[in-house]
């Protein structure tokens, strides 16, 4: 069942890479939300009241879904989808530019076109547009004009003296083309004079033919010149001239790099092959380029490149003045990556889930593509990110790691930077440990803290969790500390953590019933005294991480321990008919709710396993019920995962748990928590298999 589970989740999320595009630095940027600053006045200090200015871009939707979208006003403003009127400003937007006004709209599948048309007044004229949730969804536009095809942002009109009927005839902005009047080479029009700096140019050269073919290379350079092939020098110039040049090339792809150096003001070179069979292209994919090649500079006159790592796709470029990255023959025109996979190479908490029991699985059932699936999904993200936080700095809001690179909770580092530093325990990762480092600063150093030091919420990405402590933050917190303290050994880490489980204690433990309460608000200065049962699960599934690190002789672990079996009687007293827990822990009749009932699962058996519980035969017998209760209601012949409930909000009542918090079909707050729960099961049944010498049960294999 585990092979079925971990199966499908990487069947439905196979490890595409990045995608890298065109971006026009003179379009229109992201915000730190994610939304477009399209703010015209800047722009257009000459535009006229009573003048439009039109905003066209398109996205891509695999299927039809519904989504927020958050709108600010500059100036009176339509918004358009798919040629359909969908939203009008009005004067409660129009009189306050602050005031974000929310709005869903369904996007079908393929493509969706937005068309927003702004008026010009004496109070300016623009707007902020884009995402409504850019923590879930961080959406980026793309061109939607043929001449500019995959680049990412909007296309905007000038001033018009009146709307438009036809897209078609009107003239499209920022510009794609270099004017006709510009006659400089392309080093020049790219990085201006730079008094003997140089700059890099990079394509690929395809041998068609079935062996080594002698090829002949012309060209002329303005300014020094050098031309690599496979990083081996085939020509040099040390002064501007005219060239013409027969090389063997091997069959298959080769690398040609040019270093283009600058004696002159207009500086550069040309270089072509008119050979059939042979011909140029990009070196790497990038959606919206015009032509086959990147360039990247300017490089300080005394800097030695390591031609190798200067092709790398991942890692900015140290230029002579500042950090660099490639860039396109285009105006203004630079390449940047961006996430465009529903899942894989994501950086957030519930995948930090969900991987942590895919890497369990595949160390448990000795599968290494598991494990080299989760290391790919990891550096997809932690390769990129000392440039996603320069992309962040650079153009307002990274096209990767939208969590990573700009953390502002612990949602965004604890759970995934967990897994992280658990996986590193089995296969280096490349920037683990500045990441995990960056956390960990994060965390103890950055993240708003009661006075009494306790985790909160002092703000969210939603209003209403202002001045909140959520038990799930439990989990997004402990583990990573636990983990962190296990590569450093430095015991403040542990000491936070375990200070961490005992604050949260006191706000949030409802004695009477030996359960949590879901989030106590300091706004009505008391807990909300609903159970919500993955809101438990997170608890007790992280105190059961904090005892397995914690060592014997610390003076708090007697206070943790009786706290863990406390929690542990009020949990077992709520297990359902079926083996399983449900949404609201104390509502039978809410639905049954997959995660948490993963999660206790995992942390009875983590409690037997290592003498933390006293009743073994109660908890047995309980682990077993809910994983039987999970095979038989939860999980299909697929692999799908049913029951889990979506990420949530809170509230003072259950209802809102029991009625609007639904569950969603292979939620990623769920797969990886049900996989673990199967390896604990397992470990559970060769525990007690190996403590009464009996003979292997096929039951174990069934969880397989």
């Amino acid at each position: 069942m585990l092979t079925t589970i971990a199966g499908r989740y990487i069947g439905d999320n196979p490890p595409h890479p990045v995608v890298y595009r065109a971006f026009n630095k003179s379009g229109l940027t992201r915000l730190p939300d994610y939304r477009y600053d399209l703010n015209f006045n800047g722009k257009f200090p000459g535009c006229k009241d009573g003048q439009y200015i039109y905003a066209w871009a398109k996205i891509w939707q695999d299927d039809e879904a519904d989504f927020m979208f958050a709108l600010n006003c500059y100036s009176p403003v339509q918004v358009y989808l798919n040629d359909e009127f969908v939203y009008r400003s009005t004067i409660v937007e129009e009189l306050d530019p602050k005031r974000r006004s929310g709005f869903k709209l369904t996007l079908k599948k393929g493509w969706n076109h937005f068309l927003l048309r702004f008026m010009k007044t004496t109070s300016g004229i623009g707007g902020i547009f884009g995402t409504g949730s850019f923590k879930r969804h961080p959406m980026h536009f793309l061109s939607p004009l043929k001449e500019k095809e995959g680049q990412e942002g909007w296309v905007f009109t000038e001033p018009l003296n009146a709307p438009v009927s036809e897209l078609d005839s009107v003239n499209w902005l920022p510009k794609t083309h270099w004017e006709e009047t510009d006659q400089a080479l392309q080093m020049a029009r790219m990085f201006g004079e730079q008094n003997n700096n140089y700059a890099i140019a990079w394509t690929k050269i395809k041998n068609t033919s079935f062996e080594q073919k002698e090829i002949t290379l012309s060209g002329r350079c303005k300014g020094a010149l050098e031309i690599f092939i496979n990083e081996i020098v085939v020509f040099k110039a040390d002064e501007s001239r005219s060239f013409h040049l027969a090389i063997d090339l091997p069959f298959g792809v080769s690398d040609v790099l040019v270093k283009s150096t600058c004696l002159t003001e207009n500086w550069g070179f040309h270089l072509e092959t008119t050979q059939e069979g042979m011909e140029f292209e990009l070196p790497y994919p990038v959606k919206g380029a015009n032509d086959h090649w990147l360039f990247v500079g300017p490089f300080d006159r005394n800097q030695v490149l390591d031609l190798n790592t200067l092709k790398s796709m991942d890692s900015l470029k140290e230029g002579a003045d500042s950090r660099i990255f490639w860039r396109l023959n285009q105006p203004n025109t630079w390449v940047r990556p961006y996430l465009e996979n529903r899942l894989f190479g994501k950086w957030d908490y519930p995948l930090g889930v969900t991987l942590y029991g895919l890497i369990e699985t595949g160390k448990e059932l000795q599968r290494g593509d598991i494990i080299k699936y989760v290391i790919k999904h990891m550096e997809t993200s932690t390769a990129l990110y000392k440039y996603s936080l320069w992309d962040k700095d650079e153009y307002g809001a990274a096209g990767i790691n939208n969590q990573l690179s700009a953390i502002d909770s612990l949602d965004d580092c604890g759970s995934f930077g967990a897994t992280m530093l658990l996986s590193e325990e089995t296969v280096p990762i490349k920037d683990a440990t500045h990441i995990a480092d960056d956390i960990v600063n994060h965390i103890t150093n950055i993240q708003d803290r009661l006075a009494d030091g306790t985790l909160y919420r002092r703000f969210g990405s939603v209003d209403f969790m202002k001045d909140t402590i959520w038990c799930d933050d439990l989990y997004m917190s402990t583990p990573f500390l636990c983990r962190y303290y296990k590569k450093t050994g430095d015991p403040s880490y542990l000491k936070d953590a375990v200070h961490q489980f005992l604050q949260y204690k006191k706000y949030l433990y409802i004695p009477e019933l030996k359960i949590m309460s879901h989030v106590y608000d300091f706004k009505f200065d008391t807990a909300t005294n609903v159970p919500w049962g993955r809101g438990n699960g997170w608890v007790l599934f992280s105190l059961s991480e904090l005892l397995a690190v914690l060592p014997e002789s610390h003076d708090k672990r007697n206070e943790l321990l009786t706290f863990f079996r406390e929690l542990s009687e009020g949990f077992i007293r709520l297990q359902g008919e079926n083996g399983m827990w449900h949404q609201v822990l104390t509502d039978q009749e809410s639905y049954e709710e997959t995660s948490c009932t993963s999660m206790f699962v995992c942390a009875f058996s983590r409690g037997i396993r290592h003498g933390w519980l006293k009743n073994k035969e109660l908890y047995v017998q309980s682990v077993y019920r809910g994983w039987e209760g999970m095979a038989k209601r939860a999980i299909d012949k697929q692999g799908n995962v049913y029951g889990v409930c979506q990420g949530s909000g809170y509230s003072f009542t259950g209802d809102y748990y029991k009625n609007d918090l639904t569950w969603i079909l292979n939620d990623t707050h769920g797969t990886g928590i049900v996989l673990l729960a199967g390896i604990e099961t397992m470990k559970l049944k060769k525990a007690l298999e190996n403590s009464n010498n009996d003979e292997p049960s096929k039951w174990s294999n069934e969880v397989v």
